[in-house]
C-alpha cells in the first residue's frame, strides 16, 4: 500500500510535469489543483529539493518546477525516495530487506517467494515509467461494475 506521503508526492510531482517549461508554479497552485494539505506539500517539496527533483525558486514569481526533464524521473525513483522500497512486505525489499515478525524462515515462505517475483515485476514497472509517460485515466471502480 503507498503512504499518503507518497501518493501526494506523485500527484504534485505530475502537476509539476504537467507544467514543465513555463516557469516556477506556486505552492498554493499545486496544493489547490491536487487537493493536497498545503503544510504537507510544503514537507514534500522540501523533501524533493533536497533529493534533486525540484528546484524551488524564491521572490515573487517564484514557486517550484522539476530539477530534471519529467523523462527523467521515474515513478520506481519517486516511490523508493518516499517509501523506501517497491516492494509489498519488508522480507521482499532490496534496499530496506528486514525480516517479517511471526513468519516462516525465509527459506521456507513461499509467500516471499511471491512477494520477490512481484516486486521485480512492479519495480520494472515502475523503472520504465517516466512523468513524461500519459497515463490513460480509468473510469471509477463502481462504474465498471455497473457497465
Amino acid at each position: 500500500m503507498l503512504s499518503q506521503k507518497t501518493r501526494y508526492s506523485i500527484r504534485a510531482l505530475q502537476h509539476l510535469a504537467d507544467n514543465w517549461g513555463r516557469g516556477p508554479v506556486r505552492l498554493d497552485a499545486i496544493a489547490e489543483a491536487q487537493n493536497i494539505p498545503r503544510k504537507f506539500l510544503t514537507v514534500i517539496l522540501s523533501q524533493m529539493v533536497r533529493d534533486g527533483l525540484v528546484a524551488s525558486h524564491r521572490g515573487r514569481d517564484g514557486g517550484y518546477e522539476l530539477a530534471l526533464p519529467p523523462v527523467d524521473i521515474r515513478y520506481g525513483d519517486i516511490i523508493r525516495l518516499t517509501r523506501g522500497s517497491v516492494a509489498l512486505v519488508p522480507c521482499a525489499s532490496r534496499n530496506a530487506h528486514e525480516h517479517c515478525e511471526n513468519c516462516l524462515p525465509e527459506s521456507e515462505c513461499r509467500l516471499r517467494s511471491l512477494m520477490l517475483t512481484l516486486r521485480d515485476e512492479m519495480a520494472a514497472m515502475l523503472d520504465r515509467m517516466t512523468l513524461a509517460d500519459p497515463i490513460k485515466l480509468e473510469p471509477p471502480f463502481a462504474e465498471t461494475l455497473a457497465a
